[in-house]
């Protein structure tokens, strides 16, 4: 019988520190399995990054973040070395021993219904979460801060074309 400990590693003196990364452990020795043998540790980035690609995954979901979060992602990814790391951007983990817990903020597209794009997302978060690290996702909090209307992008092309 192999069993799997998940625990948030770093720091001493008996209990271990919060670091943003969770620890998953195996049983060591000659007679346990080849795959149970020895520690792999998954940090919160990929634990957000995942749940930021699987909400993305879900029809009716226009983009992740708030207001600010998106105009400062934005500009972020226009300077150059400013890095892509819009994956997580809207996303909030909480990783602990065996369970992990993620916070959203979406922006909808215009005429979805808001319940089942929620749900949706809920049940792709957590399958994928799950799927990939292992952790139990205890919860799903969703927030909707806007809603896309399909006149928005639009209104936004011609700043940018102004002149030719």
């Amino acid at each position: 019988m192999t069993e799997n400990i998940t625990s948030v590693g770093g720091g001493g003196g008996g209990r271990p520190a919060d670091t943003g990364v969770s620890a998953l452990k195996g049983r060591t020795g000659a007679g346990t399995p080849p795959e149970t043998r020895g520690k792999t540790t998954i940090a919160d980035g990929v634990v957000a990054k995942i749940a930021g690609m699987a909400a993305r995954e879900v029809p009716g979901i226009y983009s992740l973040g708030g207001g600010m979060a998106r105009a400062f992602g934005a500009m972020r990814e226009r300077v150059p070395g400013g890095g892509g790391g819009g994956v997580a951007r809207g996303v909030k983990v909480e990783v602990g021993e065996r369970q992990a817990a993620v916070d959203l903020d979406v922006v909808v597209e215009y005429g979805v219904s808001i319940v089942d794009v929620a749900g949706g997302v809920r049940t792709n978060v957590i399958s994928a979460v799950e799927r990939m690290t292992g952790l139990e996702v205890v919860e799903v909090n969703i927030a909707v801060d806007d809603v896309h209307l399909p006149d928005e992008e639009e209104e936004a092309a011609p700043d940018e074309g102004r002149v030719r």
